[in-house]
């Protein structure tokens, strides 16, 4: 189940994280995968232990808010290994901050690395998609990381939630276009809960500053004792659900949007 073996797939923000433990999954599942990521020392660390352990993996810079970084990219996939069947556009910044705080400098940033990104991604491998997808019973695959954030209210995080909204409909819209061109490109979104990643750990502090406290302890327990599980979730549980989306198993899945927060919105 779930197995990904001769395709390719290409992933952004990878050097560690959710997108680390999607590329050392995808690797172990069969595929080839290309690591992509600003970080480049620990991109390369993360290409080196999936070739370590008997994977296939490549390391390139990509800022997703380049376009000559995503053709550099998409060329690595299809140069090296002559097709490309899966994007994870999973790059993605969380600032912290509310509407009225927010720099016009740190809201730029954030838009383009959590939408722009995105939008590029899907542009410029859709050709690379399309051309693998006619060879492929179940076409080829998009999946988007977007948040729960992206589903409902935020009253913290209204910027974010604003990023993340923006993905999961874009998600929906891009499935649609791409079926109306009869493209096969399946575009689905997977929306983590509160994950133990940097970025979760920067929503810990943001929520402590704004209570007048750095000691994010407090409100890392308030997080988790609003999650029904339990406890709070780590890369393998969301790069499970993507490995998922990305297989022939999700080949009947197109514009939906997969929720792993461990039942938080479901109250």
């Amino acid at each position: 189940m779930n197995r990904l073996d001769g395709k390719v797939a290409l992933i952004s923000g990878a050097a560690r994280g959710i997108g680390g433990e999607t590329a050392r999954l995808m690797a172990g599942a069969g595929a080839r995968v290309v690591v992509g990521d600003v970080l480049d020392e620990p991109g390369r660390q993360t290409a080196e232990a999936i070739r370590a352990a008997g994977g296939q993996a490549d390391y390139l810079h990509l800022d997703v808010t380049r376009e000559e970084d995503w053709m550099a990219a998409v060329e690595l996939a299809t140069s090296r290994h002559g097709r490309l069947d899966i994007l994870v556009n999973n790059a993605g910044v969380f600032i912290g901050k509310g509407i009225e705080e927010i720099s016009m400098e740190e809201w730029n940033r954030l838009v383009a690395v959590n939408m722009t990104g995105v939008f590029l991604g899907t542009r410029l491998a859709a050709p690379a998609l399309r051309e693998a997808a006619r060879g492929s019973a179940h076409g080829s695959a998009i999946v988007n990381l977007a948040s729960i954030a992206g589903l409902v209210g935020s009253q913290l995080d209204p910027l974010y939630s604003m990023t993340k909204g923006g993905v999961t409909l874009f998600t929906k819209s891009a499935a649609l276009e791409f079926a109306r061109k009869g493209y096969r490109i399946r575009v689905n979104s997977i929306h983590p809960g509160v994950i133990q990643t940097e970025m979760g750990e920067q929503t810990f502090v943001a929520r402590a500053r704004r209570a007048g406290s750095n000691d994010t302890a407090p409100v890392r327990q308030a997080v988790t004792e609003g999650v029904p599980w339990g406890r709070l979730g780590v890369p393998e549980d969301i790069a499970r659900g993507i490995v998922f989306l990305a297989s022939d198993d999700a080949g009947y899945m197109n514009g939906a949007g997969l929720v792993v927060d461990g039942g938080f919105t479901a109250a």
